[in-house]
């Protein structure tokens, strides 16, 4: 049960105890931020059991997200050092600098589709001016923030889990589906959590997956997490995977057309989320084999 037939131990055991790690320390970092902010609730008379994000200061979501995220990234070292007995460069952090940079334009271009198509359709109606978007501390606030979770999550979900169930002599597809629903699931807790929105957040798993494999590194997908996050959230001011972070720009969202929107759970919860993402396995293969063949020649 817990062993496989060459006595180690099962890649889903592993998986489930890094998970616990994680958990740990993504609490013990954000434990000083989550006292600060209980102490700022109880002496302003305002004390409130959720946890929303739209109603921090920008300092208090690094303090909480921000240092939770790298209590992660410590977490997903360490188990990976200590049980896996592994180099943590063997993650797959390295790479070359141009695969970050085309990660980076993916996934801004993908969320930038989205939102002009939406914005065609009068699904989404601009309510500011493309040419004065409007920069607080929150957008530089959300993009520490969304670096360090794209760092944090494809580090765990891509990196050791991949890794792990790589060393174990899974097959190719079980690794890109495992690493996927163990990605989906753990967004199961999001506010707002939609099927679809689910099902999107799995498929994205599947395609930064499909980009870890085909460049044999976390750039790209790190990259792509990044700002597929921060334009959702923080330049167009949608939600993100149901919370809603401050936007450059200010714009109403139909309620009547969910299956386009996504409604409260925001663009991946939504239709042309799904198209957007499968054509990012079209780009990142054109990108992979024109790679190939330079290097090649």
């Amino acid at each position: 049960m817990f062993q496989n037939k060459n006595k180690q131990v099962r890649a889903g055991w592993l998986i489930f105890i890094a998970l616990l790690f994680v958990f740990i320390g993504q609490t013990i970092f954000m434990l000083p931020g989550m006292t600060l902010l209980s102490i700022f609730e109880i002496s302003s008379g305002e004390i409130s059991m959720e946890f929303d994000l739209g109603a921090m200061s920008p300092w208090m979501v690094l303090l909480t997200q921000g240092a939770g995220s790298i209590g992660g990234i410590a977490a997903t070292l360490v188990v990976f050092r200590a049980i896996n007995k592994k180099n943590p460069n063997q993650l797959g952090i390295q790479g070359p600098g141009r695969d970050f940079i085309f990660g980076l334009f993916l996934g801004a271009a993908s969320i930038a589709a989205i939102f002009f198509i939406l914005l065609a359709t009068g699904d989404v109606i601009l309510l500011s001016s493309l040419l004065n978007p409007e920069i607080t501390w929150y957008t530089l606030s959300f993009l520490i923030l969304f670096i360090l979770v794209g760092f944090f999550e494809e580090m765990f979900f891509r990196g050791y889990v991949m890794k792990t169930m790589e060393e174990r002599g899974n097959k190719k597809w079980v690794i890109y589906v495992v690493s996927a629903l163990v990605f989906s699931l753990v967004h199961g807790t999001n506010p707002n959590v939609s099927i679809l929105g689910l099902v999107n957040i799995a498929l994205v798993g599947i395609l930064f997956a499909y980009m870890f494999d085909m460049t044999k590194s976390l750039l790209l997908p790190i990259g792509y997490h990044i700002t597929w996050n921060f334009f959702q959230g923080n330049v167009f001011g949608f939600a993100v995977s149901g919370t809603s972070p401050y936007g450059m720009y200010a714009i109403e969202v139909s309620e009547t057309n969910d299956l386009l929107t996504g409604g409260a759970f925001g663009l991946e919860g939504g239709a042309l989320a799904t198209l957007l993402i499968i054509a990012g396995f079209f780009a990142t293969y054109l990108y992979t084999k024109n790679r190939n063949i330079k290097a090649v020649n």
